[in-house]
């Protein structure tokens, strides 16, 4: 096996890959190609230093730890895997997720969990600009703030923001779901607060204990579309 390449000595059975001797493709190159009935479940990527794309388009059941700060796509296209980024991400993390479960335990940057399809995106800083973009399914759990226009186009899953919203939240929204714990700067076009009835509280109080978030679900408001621009209406011009 490369010196690269060796279980950990800390006693949890890991496999370690040094990202300073061993490349991203490498890397990737060897969670993909595991069978799928593998015993090697737990991985431990060392000396990330922001390198883009690590531990993308894994479809096995396996456990990821990226001791460090990840750089763009992260986690993109995840199927089945959990994976941990030890710091902060950079742009597009878990882009188009498919399923499994992603942490981060600092920040994220714009456009986290864009495009996702299933799976629970768990950011426990901050994440930027457009969190959520176009998500289709995708539950995303924020434990600080989140940047302008999170969950634009988001057309299915949750978001729930545990700090404050910035401007123009859940503009052109279709049928997901918004939960914001502290401050909405703005909503934008289409998007309104709606009744938070004791079915949304106990859905988002099961999200927030799945996430590992302690926070009182009644203390979240609720946001979702209009359903004013579906199709177009001349009286509704202003707003496309």
């Amino acid at each position: 096996m490369n010196a690269a390449v060796a279980r950990a000595p800390a006693g949890d059975g890991a496999i370690e890959i040094d990202l300073d001797r061993v490349t991203t493709r490498a890397l990737n190159q060897r969670l993909h190609d595991l069978p799928r009935e593998t015993n090697e479940r737990f991985w431990r990527a060392l000396n990330p230093k922001g390198k883009h794309s690590l531990a993308v388009g894994l479809d096995r059941p396996v456990t990821v730890h990226i001791m460090g700060h990840a750089g763009y796509y992260c986690a993109g296209m995840n199927k089945q895997a959990e994976i941990v980024v030890h710091g902060h991400a950079g742009t597009g993390l878990a882009e188009n997720m498919m399923s499994g479960l992603v942490r981060v335990t600092g920040n994220a940057s714009a456009a986290a969990g864009a495009s996702g399809h299933g799976g629970l995106l768990v950011i426990e800083g901050d994440a930027a600009s457009r969190c959520g973009i176009s998500m289709k399914g995708i539950d995303i759990v924020v434990g600080g703030a989140v940047g302008h226009m999170s969950a634009f186009m988001a057309q299915a899953g949750n978001l729930v923001v545990c700090g404050d919203a910035g401007p123009d939240l859940g503009v052109s929204i279709y049928e997901a779901e918004i939960f914001v714990g502290g401050k909405v700067a703005s909503l934008g076009s289409d998007c309104v607060e709606k009744e938070m009835t004791d079915t949304h509280r106990a859905a988002l109080a099961k999200l927030l204990v799945s996430a590992g978030m302690n926070r009182d679900a009644e203390r979240f408001r609720r946001f979702g579309s209009a359903r004013k621009l579906y199709n177009f209406h001349i009286d509704h011009a202003a707003s496309y």
